[in-house]
């Protein structure tokens, strides 16, 4: 696509976007419960499937856009300045229906991605366990072999969406008997499994997204089975690596560097408004040119994704300075909204409210990998830095 035909595209998106997004965003959006939201959020789903702009880069066959990374990232922009209630598809759409794609059968692939890309189904990540976080190789929910399938048994924690969930992707512990990396098996399952239990953890911040989930002898097939037996730690790993994108993205946890030139330019410090002020100008122009760096970076990552090479460090890059400058910005933002940054709506967008970007920003820091987990990686992999002390490193995990 050339740079004519891809502004006439952007032309007709955008179009597209000022015709049908008023009834899904902002006022639409306005006192309804979260149930609610989610309805209305599946409806503009499906329309965007629909239109072609649902899942951009995936072939139409699956109900994707059967488009190219560049108009995903133009659409993307655009969306972003509308309030829509994209949120609740984000972990479908940003891991496992890349891991489908990876390791799904084509029959399956058939089955679940359209249902995935138009919201009619909604997945979730078991990942994190109570004593297994930043340190995945630890978790200890087990997966004991039972004829065709396995039987799970344990608990996951700060699962996203769980309570709405049709399905979900999980690591489980496969063989107690081998070193804690070689001995995970990596599933995806019915989420209306007998056995499973879930239940919504509590947030200051008021509705909340995040769950525990319990397994009692669940069953699950062999052939929902991801990758090899013992193999589970290496498609999380590709896993991570893209929620590492997806979580990063700028639209979600944090105001806008637009939205705080806006309020700065309301602002005053003394008697001049505060977008004249020097430290403010300081620190948005060490917003604006961070932020062109890491798009230029995030670019030339989804080029190689696309491609068909692996996720790599980049996405750890992105996500650790955005993290840290949403927190910034929106701290920066409450300073100059003075007694009005005591004023606090739950239901306000965080794209346009910087008192509901920082409280939400927090856990953008560790969702997909803590700072100091994205700082090894970086050391790593980047830097090419020696690995820290690893004393469990070739113990079989039920020694430790």
């Amino acid at each position: 696509m050339n740079p004519q035909e891809l502004n006439d595209w952007l032309a007709t998106a955008r179009n597209w976007l000022q015709e049908q997004a008023p009834d899904y965003s902002g006022k639409a959006r306005q006192g309804l419960t979260m149930d609610e939201d989610l309805a209305l959020g599946r409806r503009w789903q499906a329309l965007k499937s629909d239109a072609g702009y649902a899942c951009i880069t995936l072939p139409r066959q699956y109900d994707g856009g059967g488009g190219t990374e560049m108009q995903k990232i133009l659409f993307e922009a655009e969306e972003k300045t509308w309030d829509l209630p994209n949120t609740y598809f984000g972990i479908s759409l940003g891991m496992p229906v890349p891991m489908l794609l990876r390791y799904g059968s084509e029959a399956v692939k058939d089955e679940l991605l359209p249902k995935a890309i138009r919201g009619e189904h909604i997945w979730c990540q078991l990942f994190s366990e109570p004593a297994a976080g930043s340190d995945l190789a630890a978790l200890t929910l087990k997966a004991t072999r039972d004829g065709d399938g396995w039987r799970l048994n344990g608990q996951k924690l700060w699962t996203s969406w769980a309570q709405y969930s049709d399905w979900g992707i999980i690591v489980t512990r496969s063989d107690p008997t081998v070193p804690k990396h070689a001995g995970l098996t990596y599933f995806y399952l019915d989420m209306k499994s007998e056995g499973v239990e879930v239940r919504t953890i509590r947030k200051l911040a008021g509705e909340s997204e995040i769950n525990e989930v319990f397994f009692n002898n669940v069953y699950v097939p062999d052939s929902q089975r991801m990758g090899e037996v013992g193999g589970g730690f290496k498609v999380a790993i590709e896993t991570l690596m893209v929620e590492r994108y997806a979580v990063s993205d700028e639209a979600c946890g944090g105001i806008s560097a637009e939205r705080f030139i806006d309020i700065a330019a309301r602002a005053r410090i003394g008697s001049r408004p505060a977008l004249e002020d020097g430290e403010v100008r300081r620190l948005l122009a060490d917003t604006l040119v961070e932020r062109q760096g890491l798009r230029s970076i995030h670019r030339r990552a989804m080029e190689a994704i696309a491609a068909g090479h692996e996720p790599g460090p980049e996405g750890a890059i992105r996500k650790l300075l955005i993290a840290k400058r949403r927190l910034l910005l929106g701290a920066a933002a409450m300073d100059l909204m003075g007694p009005d940054a005591l004023l606090y709506d739950s239901s306000a967008a965080q794209s346009n409210d910087p008192v509901n970007a920082w409280i939400e920003a927090p856990p953008i820091r560790i969702a997909g990998g803590t700072d100091e987990i994205l700082r090894n990686t970086i050391a790593e992999k980047v830097l090419r830095l020696p690995q820290d002390h690893r004393p469990d490193k070739g113990v079989p995990f039920n020694q430790l």
